[in-house]
Formats: structure tokens, sequence, C-alpha cells
């Protein structure tokens, strides 16, 4: 086996050897089907479920003009890639095709076209309301420059009251460029309007290190407390500052809330794990498995010392020591049913090595993750640099399943909660994140306390059911990417 030691550079190449796809890779391939070529070859050469789709056989190119007319059967690349997926929706809820490489990358370090918000919908007992909720606020987006809170209830969505019938349509809505919201209060279950709001989406650069505080006496201890949104290479400095602030304020116990965190790249996972941990060394953190045809990919990520900075381009800009903490001996996250991927990764890493309490919601239940493929036969579709000139698309399929050092990885259903505590039955009272009196948080800093079971949390406004509202249906919310190249020890 091998270390596995990254940096992001989205202008290298793997360090791979080249595979051979099929027996015919010098056969000419017509122009109008050069991307499904593309997208057949890349899927049969790294796709995870490659052995179990039989159209991605070996054999499927054996003759080049049955592949060819293959090829032809599908008029786009990405009909032909949504055809090699195992068991879609089920198996498979998490790869997808690119359209444009170049946004897809800025996405991945936050930056993105955007309104600023998360919501949750919710379907009200007993009648056929709908409202949505704001769980965050991105800072200096639209949102927030327009007032926009966490808690606030929002009713309507450009001049249309929401209800359990046409919520889908309207909350559709939020891909337009620009959208109104009609923002209420309720008392008793009586809405009253407030306000209107229009907002337009802007261009937005988002830290995920969103919040930190450290609780000074909770129980005689100091509690350091962590909102943390996505793992995104760019920003595993600011992550580093927030637990040098951890350590300079000498905590007991830390809670990290990634109930809004649908992952990110596995490296800056195995960084925050590194600076969790307090005798972490060098022992092994995750181990990642790829299919048949990579097998000298399998390899280990590692507890480290140190960590890579990047700017917001993803350009390794230098090295910092990892602030670990030597004064907690158990970790509390805060987990939602958006909490997926290298969220998961973290609580599935440290369990071998550190008690891991969970409160909040059951979450999403990734165990899998992906690599980009560029239109870059050359490079064994890795290398964006030597990517085809002619067009944006790609590939994020899944490529490889990710294990802890006890070789555990079953959670594809999610992790169960040791203290359940749903945010949605509290639609009407949701408080800021950091104040003591957050149901959740509040949960945890009780448990510290000693009160689990004493304290009363218990909504009298329970929701029949409730949705999770992606603003503009990001796919890379709940992603978990290798972003940058293998080495060998």
């Amino acid at each position: 086996m091998k270390k596995v030691s990254f940096y992001f550079s989205i202008c290298l190449v793997l360090a791979i050897g080249v595979l051979s796809c099929t027996k015919n890779d010098n056969i000419l391939i017509p122009q109008n089907v050069e991307i499904q070529d593309f997208v057949w070859k890349g899927m049969n050469s790294w796709y995870n479920w490659q052995s179990s789709v039989e159209n991605l056989a070996d054999t499927k190119d054996s003759n080049q003009a049955d592949y060819v007319s293959y090829l032809n059967g599908y008029t786009t690349p990405e009909s032909l890639f949504e055809s090699l997926l195992f068991d879609p929706g089920n198996t498979d809820r998490f790869s997808w095709f690119v359209e444009d490489y170049i946004e897809q990358n800025n996405a991945f370090q936050g930056i993105t076209t955007s309104f600023g918000l998360r919501l949750k919908g919710v379907f009200l007992e007993n009648n056929n309301d709908a409202i949505l909720y704001v769980r965050y606020v991105a800072p200096n987006s639209a949102a927030d420059n327009a007032g926009i809170k966490r808690g606030d209830i929002i009713r309507g969505i450009d001049g249309t009251t929401l209800n359990q019938n046409n919520f889908n349509s309207e909350v559709g809505k939020f891909s337009n460029e620009s959208i109104t919201l009609t923002f209420v209060s309720e008392n008793a279950g009586v809405f009253i309007t407030i306000e209107h709001k229009t907002i337009t989406a802007t261009e937005l650069s988002e830290n995920p290190v969103y919040f930190k505080t450290v609780f000074n006496d909770v129980n005689g201890k100091k509690v350091g407390y962590l909102v943390y949104n996505s793992f995104r290479s760019s920003y595993n400095d600011e992550l580093n500052a927030a637990f040098s602030y951890f350590q300079s304020e000498g905590i007991d116990e830390l809670i990290l809330d990634l109930r809004l965190n649908g992952g990110g790249s596995v490296l800056t996972s195995a960084y925050l794990a590194s600076m969790i941990y307090n005798n972490s060394g060098s022992d092994i953190f995750a181990e990642l498995k790829f299919n048949s045809k990579h097998p000298n990919e399998n390899g280990y990520y590692y507890f480290d010392n140190t960590l890579d900075v990047y700017d917001v381009k993803g350009d390794r800009t230098g090295e910092e020591s990892i602030n670990r903490l030597t004064t907690i001996n158990q970790l509390y996250v805060i987990t939602s049913s958006s909490t997926a991927s290298a969220s998961e990764m973290i609580i599935n890493g440290l369990r071998p090595f550190i008690p891991v309490k969970l409160i909040g919601t059951t979450t999403y239940g990734k165990n899998v993750g992906s690599i980009t493929l560029y239109d870059s036969p050359s490079s064994e579709y890795t290398n964006i640099g030597s990517a085809n000139p002619d067009h944006l698309n790609a590939m994020q399929p899944i490529v490889f399943q990710i294990y802890n050092k006890s070789g555990q990885s079953d959670y594809t259903h999610g992790f169960n909660m040791d203290i359940e505590v749903v945010e949605d039955d509290f639609w009407n009272a949701i408080l800021p994140f950091g104040d003591e009196n957050e149901v959740v948080l509040k949960a945890a800093l009780d448990d510290i306390r000693g009160l689990t079971g004493k304290s009363e949390r218990i909504s009298k406004y329970k929701s029949r059911k409730s949705i999770n509202v992606t603003e503009l249906e990001n796919k890379f919310e709940k992603e978990m990417y290798i972003d940058a190249t293998f080495f060998n020890q």
C-alpha cells in the first residue's frame, strides 16, 4: 500500500500508469460522437461499479462499427452517461455529468452565483400550508445585504403563497436570476406578513469556516464550538486558524457543527481530523479502494502534522503546521440529513480513536467519492491541462469507496444519533448559530452539563413533513472528491 498525499492543482496529471480502456484505442471516432466516446472510455476505466454495468464491459468496443453505432444511439453525451450508471437514484445517487468544468471547479472552491441562502421546507400539520425557514445566510451575499437572517420564515415566492400543491414549482423559481420573497411572523398558527424582499443572485466566494466561539463555563468546562459548512481546500488556513483560537483558549470539549456540511475535499477532511485527535501521529485516518482496473491507486490518508495552503484558484501557496488540540478526549458532532460524504468521513475516521457523540438527525449516508474526468485520454482522463479545447464537458463519477482504520464503511443509510433533536420541529423559533438556547446546540451543551434527558426539547408546532431545499439545486453540495495527485511513498 502507499500513502496518499494530495495537493490541489487542477492543471496537474494524476501520477498513475495509463491503462488501456479498450482494445481499440486508435479506432477512428466520428466527430459527432467524440464526446460520447470520452464518456464511455472514462467510465469504463474509472467507474466504481464498472464490472456491474453490462454496457461498460471491455468487449463493448471490440467491433468498431458496432461501437460507433452504439454511441450514435445517444443524442447527447449526458444521456449516454446516465445510461451507464449502476442502479441510479439508489446505489449510485451521486455521479453526475458536468456541463462546464470551470464552473464546477469554482464551485468546489466556494465560488458560485448565488442568493446566499440555505433553506428548509416544512409542510405543516392538518392543513395545506407550507413554509420555508432560513437555515443559513452567507456573509456579504445578496440575502445578507437585504437583511435576511437565519430563522426568518418565508411564506410566498414572487407573490404566490406557498402550499403543499404548488411547493415544488414555486421553489423552482430559486433558479431564476432574481426572486421576491414574502416574509411572515407566526403566532399560534396565524401568519402575519412582515415585508417583501427582492434579491438578485451575485457571484459569491464563501468561507466555510462560518462561526467559532468558546463557552467558558459549561459545568466547569471550556467548550469550543465551530460551524463548518464545507471541506474547501482553499480555506485550509482559515480552518487551521480556528483551531489556533481553540488552542489559545484551552478548551476541554469541542462541538463541531456539520449540519449544513455536505462534504468536499477528502484531503481537507483528513486535515480536520488531524486538528482534533491529539495522539494522531502518523496513524491511518482513512483508506480508499478503487475498482479492479486501478488497484495501484488504492491507498491511505494519514493523520498529518502539516497542511497545504491554497488560494481561491486552487493554487498551492504554502504550508502550515497543523494546530492540534491536546485537551479533548471525545468529539461532539451536530448533524442533519445535509451532513454527508467528507463530513461523514470525519465521524467514521475518528471513531476508532476517540468517542464521537452525534446530536441532531440522521446523516445523509455517502461512503463513496469521485474524481473529475476530463476529455484527456493521454492522461487517463484526469488532466484538465490536456483536455479537449473544443468543449467544457466533464464527468464526476464515483470511483472509490472509503473505509476507516478498522475497515468500516457501512453507513449508506447514514449515522444514527446518540441524541436526536429535529431542528425542523422548531421552524418558528430558529435561533442564530452560537446562541446557547439554539435547540440543537443546547442539547450538546446540556449533555456536557449532565442534563441529557432532563431538558424539554419538544415543540408544540411539529411539522408533518420537512424537505431539504438546496438553492439552485447545487450538485456540489454532497460531494467527496479527490482534488489532486497521488504520490507513492
